[in-house]
């Protein structure tokens, strides 16, 4: 394993100086390097990666963008649905943009038809025209949504998978939970919560396009197949977040399943299928598992209409889009630990007060 030499004392970092001494390289060729300028050979890339891992280089990245007198343009492309967990999503974007404003960085929303995948498209060609630094994208997965990413990325410009994945496109990286372990932990909580009572779990979700909830769904298959065969899982509703079409198709599966035990809410707009329930009478003895922390889960939670919610953490979910896409933008190292998204399970028992302060990930 390759030793990190000492610069100049103990103390002292290594320079960029040192890093082309290293490399056997002029200083312009890491200037090209670190900026991410066409015109260097990939071997000589490699060269200067490699001698950052052996000296141990940390690019002082605040003082590269301020060296460079221009904003870096982050843009999240999210569904235009009105529900509770977009809504916190924009209110942490403005805040980390405004947070990082005397870095000149600058992060801002798009919203775009939630199940249209032109305007996906048309949105993402957009920006691409217009050079912005770096996309997360929050939609379905589709081909059309796949091949757009890939113009993007043919443009420069770095793109994550925000909150739902797109595994099969040219992303750089997947910002959130892993689905199929939600799907699992939600499977383990209503097996646990009905105990040996058999009956019917209904699967209630906004859509499953969305790779979000087809990996929560793989994965709640998994575990309540193999642990809980007592019992079985209904086909998934689709709602497609519509008030009208919720009530007609939830409460016609209420009123199919007499041996109803749970409801498994795969998706954060959850706000119709909750209405319903309530309207239809469901009562405490029917688990119901949702996902996200919003304020009408948090009421569900203390009210006992909610036996538990699996969330995660919007602010770091932000934070860390943001981290990844200014790394890519200036070619600079990832604290890999940093960006893992934890599932977190919420009981009415260690609901967070509202005034406790936001983790700082």
């Amino acid at each position: 394993m390759p030793t990190q030499r000492t610069y100049e004392g103990a103390m002292s970092k290594p320079t960029t100086r040192d890093l082309a001494a290293a490399a056997g390289v002029s200083l312009a060729t890491v200037d090209r390097v670190l900026n991410g300028r066409d015109g260097v050979r990939q071997k000589t890339v490699d060269k200067v990666n490699d001698a950052i891992r052996d000296i141990g280089f940390v690019r002082d990245q605040t003082a590269a963008t301020l060296a460079r007198k221009r904003f870096y343009d982050f843009v999240f492309v999210l569904p235009d649905r009105q529900d509770e967990f977009l809504s916190l999503i924009v209110e942490a974007v403005d805040e980390a943009s405004s947070a990082l404003r005397h870095e000149r960085v600058s992060a801002r929303t798009v919203r775009v038809a939630a199940n249209d995948p032109l305007s996906v498209v048309q949105t993402l060609e957009g920006l691409a025209r217009d050079k912005v630094d770096g996309v997360a994208v929050m939609a379905p997965e589709t081909p059309q949504t796949r091949d757009a990413i890939q113009r993007v990325k043919d443009r420069g410009i770095s793109v994550v998978t925000f909150v739902a994945d797109q595994p099969n496109a040219a992303r750089d990286r997947y910002i959130g939970i892993n689905d199929a372990d939600a799907g699992r932990t939600a499977a383990t909580l209503i097996g646990r919560f009905c105990r040996a009572s058999p009956g019917a779990v209904l699967v209630v979700a906004e859509t499953i396009q969305s790779r979000d909830s087809l990996d929560r769904r793989h994965g709640f298959d998994e575990v309540l197949q193999a642990d809980f065969p007592h019992l079985h899982a209904s086909p998934t509703i689709e709602t497609y977040a519509d008030p009208l079409r919720t009530e007609r198709v939830l409460g016609n599966a209420l009123a199919a399943t007499p041996d109803l035990r749970a409801i498994y809410l795969m998706s954060s707009a959850s706000a119709a299928a909750l209405g319903c329930l309530k309207s239809h009478g469901i009562d405490r003895e029917c688990v119901v598992i949702a996902h996200e922390l919003t304020a009408l889960t948090r009421q569900g939670l203390i009210t006992g209409q909610l036996g538990a919610v699996i969330t995660q953490d919007i602010g770091h979910l932000v934070r860390s889009a943001l981290r990844v896409l200014r790394a890519k933008a200036e070619n600079a190292p990832m604290v890999e630990s940093q960006e893992r998204i934890r599932i977190e399970i919420l009981l009415q028992a260690n609901l967070p007060r509202i005034d406790t302060a936001p983790e700082t990930n």
